[in-house]
């Protein structure tokens, strides 16, 4: 299981295609976290300004059709998917609880009550 941060706006932008973020096209790669607690700390350091509500995807690596390497600085290392994530490849949504600034407290399941 690999996680991605983003907003739930982004998510639900085009609900009949893979999802394809910004940062495919810009850096040839999808962002993603190894754990729980790297998403929470990525939500924290770059989406503080994100309106809305903000979502973690459980991604299953194994029902991608795209590349998952794991690259890093010797200390950790990012799973960085090379081409689109199938939305069958997602298996279950966290959302980060934030405060009034914007800074993530938490995870809880998506949506609420589920």
């Amino acid at each position: 299981m690999i996680f991605h941060v983003v907003s739930l706006d982004e998510w639900t932008a085009s609900p009949g295609l893979p999802y394809t973020p910004g940062s495919l096209a810009a850096e040839g790669f999808v962002h993603c976290s190894p754990d729980e607690d790297s998403a929470l700390a990525i939500a924290d350091e770059y989406y503080r300004e994100t309106p809305g509500p903000l979502l973690v995807l459980l991604i299953d690596e194994a029902l991608l059709d795209a590349e998952v390497r794991r690259e890093g600085n010797g200390e950790k290392f990012f799973p960085h998917v090379y081409g689109p994530i199938d939305r069958a490849a997602v298996t279950g949504m966290l959302e980060v609880r934030r405060d009034e600034a914007g800074r993530a407290l938490g995870l809880e399941p998506w949506p609420a009550g589920s």
